[in-house]
């Protein structure tokens, strides 16, 4: 049994979801990939996480190629203004708003705020998820 949480990078909003997921259910496997990759978890998402004590920088930006997707139970597509990718007949598309959108000319704390907003969603998203598919 166990959850994949897909986005276009991969470095922001599916990275944040496997790592709060892998804090608060470690019996159920986690994954994230995405369909175009960024190669790094973005240092923003790393900071949102921190504040909660949650560390992902060992994390990666992966392709869908290097997790064992015929082996999920519930893939959950978390774009939102971009096109999530449908690897799956049986999908859930939970949108949230890229916090990576932001441009690097925005203010850092103004910016820091979309992560932790995007964080704080997540959290809430996979409440649901346990109780609407794993319990």
């Amino acid at each position: 049994m166990s959850v994949l949480f897909i986005c276009v990078a991969n470095s922001a909003r599916s990275q944040m979801a496997e790592g709060l997921w892998r804090h608060a259910h470690p019996e159920i496997a986690c994954f994230s990939a995405g369909s175009d990759p960024s190669g790094r978890v973005h240092p923003m998402a790393i900071e949102a996480m921190r504040e909660i004590g949650i560390d992902i920088r060992a994390h990666r930006s992966k392709p869908f190629a290097d997790v064992p997707i015929n082996n999920v139970q519930l893939v959950v597509g978390l774009c939102a203004e971009e096109r999530c990718p449908a690897i799956a007949r049986e999908m859930i598309h939970a949108p949230i708003a890229d916090p990576a959108g932001f441009s690097d000319d925005f203010r850092r704390e103004l910016a820091l705020e979309g992560f932790r907003d995007a964080r704080d969603e997540i959290k809430k998203l996979i409440e649901t998820l346990v109780a609407n598919h794993f319990t």
